[in-house]
């Protein structure tokens, strides 16, 4: 039995990322953009109902995807309706507003988000309602904007409240001072951080500045576009997707995803990197080993994130390999490279590298990895966001926005204090030896609160 997922993407970056999402998921599972099937490969069909719900009209099945797409402007919404793969969706799962959130973080949050709230979640309830086995749901959202991040926090926090035993998953793009839109970036994001520790069970965060550094560096695009970025966040979502979309070795559904690379239930913010990343001219002269797949996933210049993980130490990872690998030969890569590597791995966590393996390849590709790090080096970003936000802060620059949609400036001295507190555990759990674990704040029973 398939165990179901349901999308949500909310905001113009979410909608954007997850329309390049659903083309590659389309092409991986041989549907058209009409969601007919013309694949060749039985693997395709087997588990395509965790994203898809299949309708029969006449002689032919159509698979439509379990997936809500929400803004509060209609511009994104309506180009995504009348492109190639409108006619993919339920026309009433496009939900919008009127007057948009305007990078405004209280809005989505408290104001213009919360008139549509009720809605979305209606149309949430009729896509759970005929789920048989529904594991959980998926947000795509930016974390620097106001829909994105004020209502896409709100929902999550009515979704915990809705569905307390289901898994809720997202994939946060974080914004970056390099790459920036907007001013009130800091304090959208921190205020969103905030939410994300308290009503997410995982958090796959994706940054800007990485991207764009991706893009330049390895697939040699010269001023990437958004549709390049999104090309190569859709290509992450899609590895980290694969072990729930076809039959797999190991990690088939979110909960036991979670439930091998999260150890406490805060710490739940993790780092994805995906390999072989070159320039799409240079495929032909490429022939790449389990051996280098396994390294290129632990190496910094692969990681969606702008931060060093030779400064950290991982607590637990997921690597995900598909094509025609063997397992003796990724499993011995990956113990390989830990042996190699000890001193950045965690010593009180044995065997905390999980090895997933799926036959079907990416299109395009003979093989591909993919990878899914706990490291404590990600408080780099979380500390990147907190400077920043303290800067504007101490001077309450731009709050009077804030504060006009009902906001109280207490909110923004929690969201401060809840980061801090998340950067000094991770700084914690980085340092902490086998034998003073016990002695830590992290007893057993704080770590059965988990969702997971």
């Amino acid at each position: 039995m398939p165990r179901e997922i349901i999308n949500i993407q909310a905001g113009q970056a979410g909608n954007q990322i997850g329309e390049n999402f659903w083309k590659m998921v389309l092409a991986e599972h041989g549907l058209d953009h009409n969601g007919t099937y013309h694949g060749t490969d039985p693997l395709q069909l087997a588990r395509v109902e965790t994203y898809f719900s299949e309708v029969n009209s006449g002689s032919v099945s159509k698979y439509v995807p379990r997936s809500v797409q929400i803004d509060l402007e209609a511009g994104v919404c309506d180009r995504l309706r009348s492109g190639p793969t409108g006619a993919l969706f339920k026309p009433d799962t496009f939900i919008t507003g009127e007057g948009g959130a305007g990078n405004n973080w209280a809005k989505g949050f408290y104001t213009d988000g919360a008139e549509l709230v009720d809605t979305i979640m209606d149309a949430l309830r009729k896509q759970s309602e005929p789920c048989d086995a529904l594991q959980g749901f998926q947000v795509i959202h930016s974390l620097g904007g106001g829909t994105g991040a004020g209502l896409g926090c709100l929902l999550l926090s009515k979704l915990r409240e809705e569905y307390p035993d289901r898994m809720l998953a997202t994939f946060s793009i974080l914004p970056s001072p390099s790459v920036s839109e907007t001013v009130v970036e800091p304090y959208n994001a921190l205020l969103s951080i905030h939410q994300l520790v308290e009503n997410s069970d995982m958090t796959i965060c994706i940054d800007n500045e990485a991207l764009y550094d991706i893009t330049t560096r390895a697939l040699k695009v010269k001023g990437p576009t958004f549709d390049d970025l999104n090309g190569m966040v859709s290509q992450v979502m899609c590895g980290v997707s694969t072990s729930l979309r076809f039959p797999g070795q190991l990690n088939g559904d979110l909960r036991k995803l979670c439930l091998n690379l999260i150890p406490f239930p805060r710490l739940h913010f993790l780092a994805p990197s995906y390999a072989p990343l070159y320039d799409p001219k240079m495929q032909v002269f490429q022939g790449i080993s389990v051996p280098e797949l396994t390294g290129a996933l632990f190496d910094r210049k692969n990681f969606l994130v702008a931060c060093d993980p030779r400064f950290g130490r991982f607590l637990t990872a997921a690597t995900i390999f598909r094509g025609k690998i063997s397992s003796r030969e990724a499993e011995y890569s990956v113990l390989q490279l830990q042996q190699k590597n000890s001193h950045l791995f965690v010593e009180w966590i044995p065997d905390n590298v999980s090895v997933t393996l799926c036959s079907v390849p990416p299109v395009g590709h003979k093989q591909s990895a993919t990878c899914l790090a706990n490291t404590t080096a990600i408080q780099e970003l979380f500390t990147r966001s907190l400077n920043q936000f303290t800067a504007m802060y101490k001077r309450h620059a731009f709050m009077h926005w804030y504060t006009g949609e009902g906001m109280d400036t207490m909110e923004f001295s929690e969201a401060e204090s809840n980061t801090r507190d998340l950067v000094n555990e991770y700084q914690q759990v980085g340092h902490v030896a086998a034998w003073s674990l016990a002695a830590s704040d992290y007893s057993p029973t704080t770590v059965s609160g988990s969702h997971c």
